[in-house]
């Protein structure tokens, strides 16, 4: 594997999903001996994928429906 010439290389596939790393999946690099160490970060940043996510829903909701109404709604 090659590193480019942004410093950046391409996690396998194999190892994005036995660590459950996504898009925007917040990571910390360390250095253990002569190697370096990649661990998904456990606690997300301010601005992490899933705030992010809350802040934009954040106000767009009426509120005016009973939770009878959504779900003939979404039960068709």
């Amino acid at each position: 594997m090659r590193i480019t010439s942004k410093g950046q290389v391409t996690i396998p596939l194999h190892i994005r999903e036995a660590l459950g790393l996504h898009a925007n999946s917040e990571v910390e690099f360390t250095l253990d001996g002569d190697a370096v160490r990649i661990v998904k970060r456990r606690q997300p940043s301010e601005r992490s994928r899933g705030r992010a996510l809350i802040e934009h829903m954040r106000g767009r909701g009426s509120g005016r429906m009973t939770t009878d109404e959504i779900l003939r709604l979404t039960r068709g």
